[in-house]
C-alpha cells in the first residue's frame, strides 16, 4: 500500500554521513565547500511526471543523461517516467534516444552502450493525474527499486520532477505525499514556472504545496538562474576589486536587461497567449538577474543568505509609473491559428524599475523582452556615466559599457573608448573581451537544466525561487499585469525582424540609456586566436 505522507525528518546519525558526502569533499583555507563531481553513491529514484512532454523529451531526459554520462549520478539510480500516454518501456525509450547526445562521453566508452545503459534504467508508468491507484502503483514500483538496490536501513533518495502545466500540480502534489513519500530518506519535488499567473493564483498555489510539503523540499525551477553567465554574476560583482567600488548610482547610469527572440509562436501561441511576455519571461528570468545584479554581498555562500539579500532587493522596488512601460505586439502574431483573433496579449515589454535604496536611487533598470525581434540575444547591458572633462571630445563616441551575453555565444565584455590606431589623436570605441568559446575551449558548458538538478539532489536551493521571494516579485508586477489585461496600456504594433515599437527606444533615451549607434560586437573567432598565436 502506498506510504503516508511525511516532511523531511530531522537527521539520523545514518542519515548525517551521506549527506555530508553528497554535498563537500574538502574545504579550502576560507572554509567555503567544494563539491565533489559526483552525487555520493546510494539508491536514488528520479521520477519525472509529464514523461510524454516536450520538456521532459528535450530537457529533463537529455540533462539527467548528461550528468549520468558524465559520472555525477550514482549507479543505483533509476528513472520512473510517468505520463497518462498509453506506452511501454521500450516506446518511451526510444521517443527519448533521439534527443540524448553521444557528447561528453568518455572517449574510452562506447558512446552506444553509455546511451543503451542509460535507457535502460528507465521504466514507464502510465496513469492518470488524478488517479490514486496510479500513484499507489508508482509507489510501488520505487519501493521494489529500492529494496533491489539498497539494504533496509541505509538511506533512499527520491525525486520528483513536475514537467507538468501548473493546473495538475496541486493533483499530482496531494497524490505524490498521500501516496509516494520517502519513508527513510528525503523526497524532494521540483516544479516548473509558471507560478501562478497574479499574487492571488500564485499564493493560492503556494499555499496548496506549502500544506503537502515543507519548504526545504520545494525546489521552484528557473532554469536562468542556471546558466552559466547568471552563475558568473556573483563572483564577478564581489570577487573583482575594481567592480567593488564603481557599483553603484555613483557611477552607473543605467542597466538593462534583455531577452530578444528572432522567432515568434510558430503554432505554439496557445500557451503564450494564455500568459504574454512580462509573465512568461520578465517576471521570473529577467527579475531574478536583476535581483543578483543589485543585491548587496551576502554574509556567506549560504543558500539562504543569499536568498535573503535577492528578497531585499524586491522590496526596495517602487510600484511601476505606466509613463515607463510600452507594449507591443507583433504584426502576424494573430495568424498563429492558436491564438485567438481579438488577442491583446503583450508579445513585446520595455519595463523601467526603480530600486529605492542608498546604493540604486535614480538609477533605471530597463527591463525588455520580445518575440519575432531582430536578433537572438539575452544579455545584460550596465552603462556607466561619462567621464567628467570630456579633454578627447569623446562623448559622440559612447559611454563605457559593462556586458555580459547570456546567450547565444556565452561573453563578457567591456566597451571602452581607446585611441584610434594612428598619427591622429582620435577616440574610437573597441572592447576587453572575454568570449566563452575562445578562453574555454576545451569545457562544454552545462545545460541550465543539468546544474539545477544536481543541485536538487545535494540539497543546494540557492539557484531556486523561496516562496517569499515569488510573493514579493508577484506583488510588484500584479498591478500592472491588471491594467494591461483590462485594456489600460496602448498595445503598440510592430513588424516582424524589427527592434521592436520604437516607443521603447524613446522609452531608455528618455530615462537616460544612450545608444551608440555603429558600434557592433563582433565575437572573436577561433581562427583569429589561432593567428594570434603564430
Amino acid at each position: 500500500m502506498g506510504a503516508t505522507a511525511q516532511k523531511d525528518a530531522p537527521p539520523t546519525v545514518e542519515a548525517v554521513a551521506p549527506a555530508l558526502s553528497e554535498d563537500t569533499s574538502e574545504r579550502t583555507n576560507s572554509d567555503q565547500p567544494i563539491k565533489e563531481k559526483s552525487v555520493a553513491g546510494g539508491c536514488l529514484s528520479v521520477v519525472v511526471l509529464g514523461a510524454s512532454g516536450d520538456l521532459a523529451k528535450k530537457k529533463t531526459f537529455p540533462a539527467i543523461f548528461n550528468l549520468y554520462k558524465q559520472g555525477f549520478l550514482p549507479d543505483e539510480m533509476h528513472i520512473f517516467g510517468y505520463a497518462r500516454s498509453k506506452m511501454t518501456d521500450e516506446e518511451l525509450r526510444e521517443k527519448l534516444r533521439g534527443y540524448l547526445k553521444p557528447d561528453r562521453i568518455d572517449p574510452a566508452k562506447d558512446p552506444e552502450d553509455v546511451i543503451k545503459q542509460f535507457l535502460n534504467k528507465i521504466t514507464y508508468i502510465h496513469g492518470a493525474y488524478d488517479a490514486d491507484e496510479s500513484f499507489i502503483q508508482l509507489n510501488e514500483e520505487v519501493s521494489r527499486h529500492e529494496q533491489k538496490r539498497s539494504d533496509d536501513v541505509s538511506p533512499t533518495r527520491r525525486l520528483f520532477y513536475l514537467a507538468l502545466p501548473p493546473s495538475v500540480y496541486p493533483l499530482v502534489s496531494k497524490r505524490i505525499s498521500k501516496h509516494c513519500m520517502n519513508q527513510r530518506g528525503w523526497t524532494r519535488v521540483i516544479v516548473e514556472k509558471p507560478f501562478g499567473k497574479d499574487l492571488e493564483s500564485s499564493e493560492a498555489l503556494s499555499s496548496e504545496l506549502g500544506a503537502l510539503f515543507s519548504e526545504d523540499q520545494l525546489y521552484r525551477i528557473d532554469h536562468y538562474l542556471g546558466k552559466e553567465l547568471v552563475q558568473n554574476l556573483l563572483v564577478m560583482r564581489f570577487a573583482n576589486r575594481f567592480f567593488v567600488p564603481i557599483w553603484n548610482r555613483d557611477n552607473i547610469a543605467s542597466v538593462q536587461i534583455v531577452f530578444k527572440e528572432d522567432f515568434g509562436t510558430q503554432g505554439r501561441g496557445g500557451y503564450f497567449d494564455e500568459y504574454g511576455i512580462i509573465r512568461d519571461i520578465i517576471q521570473n528570468h529577467l527579475i531574478q538577474i536583476l535581483c543578483l545584479l543589485a543585491m548587496e554581498k551576502p554574509i556567506s555562500l549560504s543558500p539562504e543568505h543569499i536568498r535573503d539579500e535577492k528578497v531585499k532587493v524586491l522590496e526596495c522596488i517602487k510600484p511601476f509609473n505606466d509613463k515607463e512601460v510600452v507594449i507591443g505586439q507583433y504584426e502576424g502574431y494573430k495568424d498563429d491559428q492558436t491564438v485567438p483573433n481579438d488577442s491583446s496579449t503583450p508579445t513585446f515589454a520595455s519595463l523601467v524599475l526603480h530600486i529605492n535604496n542608498e546604493r540604486w536611487d535614480g538609477v533605471p533598470f530597463i527591463l525588455k523582452a520580445g518575440k519575432a525581434l531582430d536578433s537572438r540575444k539575452a544579455e545584460i547591458r550596465v552603462q556607466f556615466k561619462d567621464a567628467p572633462g570630456d579633454i578627447f571630445k569623446c562623448k559622440k563616441q559612447g559611454r563605457n559599457e559593462f556586458v555580459m551575453r547570456l546567450q547565444p555565444k556565452e561573453a563578457m565584455y567591456m566597451k571602452l573608448t581607446v585611441k584610434e590606431p594612428g598619427l591622429d589623436m582620435r577616440a574610437t570605441q573597441s572592447e576587453l573581451d572575454m568570449s566563452y568559446h575562445q578562453r574555454y575551449q576545451d569545457i562544454v558548458i552545462p545545460e541550465a537544466y543539468e546544474r539545477l538538478i544536481l543541485d536538487t539532489i545535494r540539497g543546494d536551493q540557492q539557484h531556486f525561487v523561496r516562496r517569499d521571494e515569488l510573493r514579493v516579485a508577484w506583488e510588484i508586477f500584479t498591478p500592472l499585469l491588471h491594467r494591461i489585461d483590462v485594456g489600460k496600456l496602448e498595445l503598440i504594433p510592430y513588424k516582424e525582424g524589427s527592434r521592436g515599437p520604437a516607443e521603447a527606444d524613446e522609452l531608455n533615451a528618455r530615462v537616460g540609456y544612450r545608444r551608440t549607434e555603429g558600434y557592433c560586437w563582433k565575437p572573436p573567432t577561433l581562427q583569429a586566436v589561432g593567428n594570434s598565436r603564430m
